[in-house]
C-alpha cells in the first residue's frame, strides 16, 4: 500500500502540478497507513524526486524505449523500483521488482508489467556495474549525479567552486532535521525538552541557534500535547535568525509585508515579549486565516492580519513602522532538501522574480520610519534574487544603507547581508539583508 500511495503522490505531481509535500500529506491522510508504511511512502516519494535524473540515466541504459516516451505512470513505477534497488538496503531486490510489477499490472496497459520486470531485473543484476556517468564537463556530471538541472549547476560553479557546489548538491539530497523554536510566552527550553522527552520524542538544543530544538521520532507532530498547547512552532534556524538580525524590541511597530505562513511574525512577537504591534500581510485570506490560527495557538496577541499586495502603496502606512520585514517571493532554491521538486521549476519562471522582488522592496521601504529598519530576506541562494536586488535598491535610495548585525557563531558579525548555506551552516539556504533608514 505504501508503494501504491507513493505512486499516487508522484502522479499528482506530474499530472496536476502538485507540490510533493502537500500531495503527500493529503494522500497519507486518506490512506491511513501504519507509521512504518507512511515512513516508507514518504521516503519513496522524496527519494525518487531527489534522484530522478540519476535514476533516469540508469533506467535509460536498460530500457528499450526512452522514459519520456512511456505512458504515465510507467516512468514513475520504474523510478520507484530502481530507487528501492539502488538506495534502500532494507528492501530486498525481489520485493522491489515484484511490487513494481504489481503496480504496472494495475495500469492494464499491454506489456507494461513485462517491461517493468525486465528493466528492473537488469538494474538489480548490474547494480554493482552500472554505466559510468558522462564526465565531459563538471556541470553535466554533477547534474546527473545529484539530479539537479544543468542550468543551476552552471550558476553555482563560479559562485562556489566545484568542491563546494558538489557539497551543496549533496546536502540538498540529504534529510533535513526537524527544527522547532521554543515559545517563550508559554514555556522555557528546559521545560519543553523535558515534556517532549516524556512524550517519547528525541529532542536536543540546536547546535548554535538559540531557542531552537532538533526533534526526531515525533510521529504526528500536531498530535503532541506541547504543540497543541502552543509551546513551540516549526521553524528552520535560518528563518529564526531573521528576527535576531532585525533586532526587534518590545513596544515596536513591525510590518511583515509577505507574512504567510507567519513564522517570522511569530518569532518577532516572541522577541518583543508580545508587547507592541505586528501587522502581518498577505494577498490571500486563506493564508491570513492560518496566521491567525497560529497566533491563537501560540498565545500571540500583539499581531493583526491585513490583506495587502506588497507592491501596492498604502499612504496611511508611510513612515509608520520601526521595522519592516520583506520575506520576498523567490525561487525557493535554498530549500530544495525540504521541497525536492523545486529543482524542476522552469527557468523562465525565475527571470520574472527579481522584478517582483524589487517592486515589493521599493514599496515596503516607504513604510519605514526615519531611523527604522528594513529587512529583506529570501529562501534562495542566487545573487540575482538577493545581493543584486538589495544593491540596486541601495543605489537608488541614498536615505538607506546597510546596517551590520551580529549572529551566533559560526556566522558571527555581518556587514549587513549574508547568505546561509546548508553545506556550511546546516540550515536552509537563506539570504538576510538588514538596512537602516537614515534619521
Amino acid at each position: 500500500m505504501s508503494r501504491k500511495t507513493a505512486l499516487q503522490v508522484l502522479t499528482s505531481c506530474r499530472v496536476n502540478g502538485a507540490w510533493a509535500d502537500a500531495a503527500l500529506k493529503a494522500r497519507l491522510a486518506k490512506a491511513a497507513l501504519s507509521p512504518q508504511d507512511a515512513a516508507l511512502c514518504s521516503r519513496l516519494v522524496y527519494g525518487v524526486l531527489q534522484n530522478q535524473l540519476l535514476l533516469d540515466f540508469y533506467l535509460g541504459a536498460y530500457c528499450s524505449q526512452p522514459l519520456d516516451h512511456l505512458q504515465k505512470p510507467l516512468p514513475d513505477i520504474l523510478r520507484l523500483g530502481a530507487y528501492q534497488i539502488l538506495f534502500l538496503d532494507r528492501v530486498p531486490d525481489s520485493a522491489a521488482v515484484n511490487e513494481s510489477v504489481n503496480l504496472a499490472k494495475l495500469c492494464k496497459r499491454g506489456q507494461a508489467a513485462g517491461l517493468v520486470n525486465a528493466v528492473l531485473r537488469k538494474i538489480s543484476q548490474n547494480q554493482h556495474a552500472l554505466p559510468a556517468i558522462p564526465n565531459h564537463s563538471p556541470e553535466q556530471f554533477l547534474s546527473i549525479r545529484y539530479s539537479h538541472p544543468k542550468w543551476l549547476v552552471k550558476r553555482l560553479l563560479p559562485l562556489l567552486g566545484a568542491e563546494e557546489t558538489e557539497a551543496f548538491l549533496a546536502a540538498n539530497n540529504s534529510v533535513a532535521p526537524l527544527t522547532v523554536q521554543v515559545n517563550p510566552l508559554r514555556t522555557t527550553q528546559g521545560e519543553l525538552l523535558a515534556e517532549l522527552e516524556a512524550a517519547g520524542v528525541r529532542a536536543a538544543p540546536h547546535g548554535w541557534v538559540p531557542d531552537c530544538l532538533e526533534l526526531s521520532g515525533t510521529g504526528d507532530l500536531t498530535a503532541l500535547q506541547p504543540f497543541q498547547a502552543g509551546k513551540f512552532m516549526v521553524q528552520d534556524p535560518a528563518a529564526r535568525l531573521v528576527s535576531l538580525a532585525a533586532q526587534v524590541r518590545p513596544g515596536q511597530k513591525v510590518l511583515d509585508v509577505c507574512a504567510a505562513p507567519g513564522g517570522k511574525s511569530f518569532s518577532c512577537a516572541f522577541a518583543m515579549g508580545n508587547e507592541g504591534r505586528i501587522v502581518a500581510c498577505d494577498l490571500h485570506e486563506s493564508k491570513l486565516k492560518r496566521i491567525r490560527e497560529g497566533a491563537e495557538r501560540l498565545g500571540v496577541s500583539c499581531l493583526e492580519t491585513l490583506p495587502a499586495d506588497g507592491r501596492m502603496f498604502r499612504p496611511e502606512w508611510e513612515g509608520a513602522f520601526d521595522t519592516v520585514l520583506v520575506d520576498a517571493p523567490c525561487s525557493g532554491l535554498g530549500i530544495i532538501r525540504k521541497k525536492p521538486d523545486t529543482r524542476y521549476k522552469k527557468l523562465n519562471d525565475l527571470f520574472a522574480l527579481p522584478v517582483i522582488q524589487a517592486s515589493i522592496l521599493e514599496n515596503a521601504a516607504r513604510y519605514v520610519r526615519p531611523g527604522g529598519t528594513l529587512v529583506y530576506s529570501t529562501c534562495t541562494i542566487l545573487p540575482a534574487e538577493n545581493e543584486d536586488v538589495t544593491s540596486a535598491f541601495l543605489g537608488e535610495h541614498p536615505d538607506f544603507s546597510m546596517a551590520p548585525f551580529l549572529l551566533p557563531d559560526p556566522v558571527g558579525e555581518s556587514g549587513g547581508q549574508l547568505t546561509l548555506w546548508p553545506q556550511r551552516h546546516g540550515t536552509d539556504g537563506f539570504y538576510i539583508c538588514r538596512m537602516m533608514r537614515h534619521p
